[in-house]
């Protein structure tokens, strides 16, 4: 069995969230039919600068529902090279118009698309309700979120909310539901022994990102000058976040750091305010790998199946982080988390996949 495996990116820097699952998606198909029966086609590559001419077709093409990168040359090209392949694994559903493609080829092998969300409302959270192109973009992702479920033989989603939005939007039933996983790298004899601090260390995880943006922002503004803690912003591009939103100056704001695991040990909370976007956060599951508390809202922990009194605890308003937080001021209790970790092991590292991705093939 040969796979080829589409891609969003080929990345020289620290591997985003939504990049984390794809190469997670990659990990696991390779582990089943061999390193030499999976081929990479990347549709981006950061090791090759784009030019003007490059942004400029990528907008024209957006028009014709070919989200930015592909084109029809691109489409053509990739047909022809997946008629040597058992399966062709779609690793993002905005890249779906090479299902219609291939279908419109009569491709005689499997196809097979991977939702990260529902990318219409992914979007529409993303995109600032005035922004340019902000509609074009809305049509594009759409429509190939569409072209996804109207020609893949078989459409995975990361959870039930997903499954749900896709049945709603466009009247397909995903085959499968895999939830965020990690490969796990956290795996050692002895965790720390260390309780949290009276004055508690929290970090947030992102990237520069607008729901992440206006997360940790809005904690900023109403839960921050409430309780006694230290907080780190650790993640890609974060240097921008204090000339766009408002973040106290002695917060410190750390930018694209090659290895996480460092601030992840010190931390003693992990603080997810986020309240918008789609799929599954990422960086919950890192958390949990590698055992922390964490404080998070709905959207945080939307498709993780947990007791969130024993993994910190589920906040909304600004009240209910404000008395968690004391909560653990007012009560140390051991930084490493057994709880989140025992959670990660049995229902989120990579193996726990493995047997649903045998069925997807």
């Amino acid at each position: 069995m040969r796979i080829l495996f589409i891609r969003y990116k080929k990345s020289k820097s620290v591997l985003e969230g939504g990049e984390q699952c794809s190469q997670r998606n990659y990990n696991v198909l390779k582990s089943l039919v061999g390193n030499d029966n999976i081929t990479t086609y990347y549709i981006h590559n950061e090791f090759i600068k784009k030019t003007p001419t490059d942004y400029i077709k990528g907008v024209f093409y957006f028009l014709k529902n070919y989200y930015f990168g592909l084109s029809p040359k691109r489409v053509r090209e990739i047909t022809i090279e997946a008629s040597k392949y058992d399966i062709v694994f779609i690793d993002r559903s905005v890249f779906a118009i090479i299902a219609k493609a291939l279908k419109e080829e009569r491709y005689k092998g499997k196809i097979i698309t991977f939702f990260h969300n529902l990318e219409y409302d992914y979007f529409n959270a993303k995109l600032k309700k005035h922004q340019i192109g902000r509609n074009i973009v809305l049509n594009c992702v759409d429509k190939n979120d569409e072209y996804a479920c109207k020609y893949s033989d078989s459409i995975v989603v990361l959870n039930e909310r997903d499954k749900n939005a896709v049945k709603e939007r466009y009247g397909r039933i995903a085959d499968i539901i895999v939830p965020i996983t990690f490969a796990d790298k956290y795996n050692q004899e002895k965790f720390t022994d260390k309780f949290t601090r009276e004055k508690p260390q929290c970090l947030f995880l992102g990237t520069y990102f607008p729901p992440n943006n206006e997360g940790i922002e809005w904690f900023m503004k109403n839960v921050y000058p409430y309780v006694n803690i230290d907080v780190k912003i650790v993640g890609k591009g974060m240097s921008k976040l204090r000339d766009n939103y408002s973040i106290p100056d002695k917060v410190e704001i750390i930018s694209d750091v090659p290895e996480l695991k460092p601030f992840l040990e010190d931390a003693d909370i992990m603080i997810l305010p986020i309240f918008s976007g789609g799929g599954m956060k990422v960086k919950t599951c890192e958390s949990l790998m590698y055992g922390k508390n964490i404080i998070g809202t709905d959207e945080a922990f939307e498709g993780y199946v947990l007791d969130y009194d024993k993994v910190g605890g589920k906040c909304n308003t600004p009240q209910e982080f404000i008395e968690k937080i004391k909560e653990f001021g007012n009560n140390p209790r051991p930084r490493f988390n057994m709880y989140s970790r025992e959670i990660f092991l049995e229902k989120y590292s990579e193996n726990i996949v493995i047997k649903l991705f045998e069925k997807i093939l």
